[in-house]
């Protein structure tokens, strides 16, 4: 990976997009650190740092701690993931957009722009929950009157432009810079909790020196986690495909052998995402209400309940591994039609050696795609619950989380590919003799 970047940096102009990508970066981290009028970030910190609301604790991972410090891009690129999930599962459901979704470049154009607005809706939506859930905790300086009023226009409005200015960011980045925009601010900003992640880490060994001894053991997973999020991110099940020869006058068409790819993570932190969000919602909702598991707003049950989908509790593990593996099915069903394939297949007189056109061609592949799903599930499951096993087990809150881990690998990846294919463009000759 090393090596790439640095023949990378010897071509000007991958040069020059590389530091235009830094740039914008940079441009994300200062914004980061401007501060929001009227909100105490001292409270914030107080109410994320427990980690006893998994879905903001989250959240602010994603953000790079903004949403900790209630900076102005506190919301980050969250609600626009959220909305390019909403638009991709609707373009199955709509026909509108999956007319769209296969006319090309104009048609994801549109897709994009679509995706674009109902972002800010949602931006809007999150930043007005967030705000009301601050003033219940006590984080803004004004909650009545003219003044209440004011504070509340001037905080959802630059939680939404926050979000505005990410997706403009992430723009230029596709337009002149290196790698997809939004998965380079997304990975600035899980990269950028590193250092306080170790500093945690440092402090909890120099409150009990028994931790020490497990430092050793969390690098070793750490290392491994990489190497095996690499392995399965990289790995698929490749179909053969042979294409049936054809004669065109003088010419011979077809007779090529080529295969169809099955990668098994194929759906991505997709599932893992679904399933936090369903995990995550019963406690967030109740913690907006002030119920937050303590026994101290004098309603038992909903306190027990509360403690119950907590991170920390085993059912909440449980539930979490089951629901990754229904969502990753769920996700690749609406992504691949082995029909539709069975049919382009067809169409262009290929077919798979040993199997019919048709009907068997679409069984089998629905069959293999079957196979890899549980494969790839039971690896996305494994790695989301595992630092919450072992967090439950030593007792020693590490950053280990198996979505920043898989979005960090990706991002990281999908770069080096990126960059490949680029140089590779620009010495066409080399591969041509």
């Amino acid at each position: 990976m090393f090596e790439v970047f640095r023949n990378a940096w010897k071509v000007a102009e991958l040069r020059r997009k590389i530091l235009y990508t830094l740039l914008i970066i940079v441009i994300f981290r200062l914004g980061s650190s401007i501060f929001v009028p009227f909100l105490d970030s001292n409270v914030i910190s107080e109410m994320l740092g427990s980690g006893e609301v998994a879905l903001l604790s989250y959240l602010d991972t994603m953000t790079g701690g903004a949403l900790s410090q209630g900076t102005l891009l506190a919301m980050s690129i969250t609600p626009y993931i959220n909305a390019s999930i909403i638009i991709q599962l609707l373009t199955v459901a709509i026909p509108y957009l999956e007319r769209l979704s296969k006319e090309g470049d104009e048609g994801r154009k549109k897709i994009n722009k679509i995706t674009k607005f109902t972002s800010l809706g949602l931006a809007l939506f999150q930043a007005t929950a967030f705000y009301f859930s601050l003033r219940s905790y006590g984080a803004v300086a004004y909650t009545s009157g003219f003044d209440g009023v004011l504070a509340a226009i001037t905080i959802i409005a630059c939680f939404v432009a926050g979000a505005s200015l990410i997706i403009w960011l992430g723009d230029q980045i596709n337009e002149k810079g290196i790698g997809n925009g939004i998965s380079m601010i997304l990975f600035a900003g899980i990269v950028a909790r590193g250092p306080s992640s170790v500093y945690s880490l440092i402090m909890s060994m120099k409150d009990d020196m028994k931790n020490a001894i497990l430092v050793p053991i969390i690098l070793l997973i750490f290392v491994a986690m990489i190497a095996l999020v690499v392995l399965m991110t990289n790995a698929e099940r490749r179909i053969p495909v042979q294409y049936a020869k054809r004669v065109v006058g003088r010419k011979m068409y077809g007779g090529q052998s080529t295969h169809i790819p099955i990668k098994v993570a194929m759906a991505g932190v997709m599932p893992i995402i679904f399933a936090m969000s369903v995990m995550s919602l019963p406690q967030t909702i109740c913690y907006f209400f002030g119920i937050k598991g303590d026994y101290t707003s004098g309603h038992d049950f909903w306190e027990g309940f509360v403690r119950l989908f907590s991170p920390s509790s085993w059912l909440y593990a449980v539930l979490y591994f089951v629901l990754i593996i229904a969502f990753n099915y769920f996700y690749i069903a609406i992504q691949y039609n082995p029909v539709e394939i069975a049919n382009n297949l067809k169409k262009n007189n290929g077919a798979i050696p040993g199997i019919r056109p048709g009907r068997p061609t679409s069984d089998f592949i629905y069959n293999s795609l079957s196979k890899i799903s549980l494969i790839g599930a039971l690896f996305l499951a494994f790695i989301a619950i595992f630092p919450i096993i072992f967090q439950n087990i030593a007792k020693i809150n590490i950053a280990l989380g198996g979505t920043t881990m898989l979005i960090v690998v990706g991002v990281a990846l999908e770069t080096v590919r990126s960059l490949e294919s680029q140089m590779m463009m620009r010495h066409h000759k080399g591969f041509l003799e």
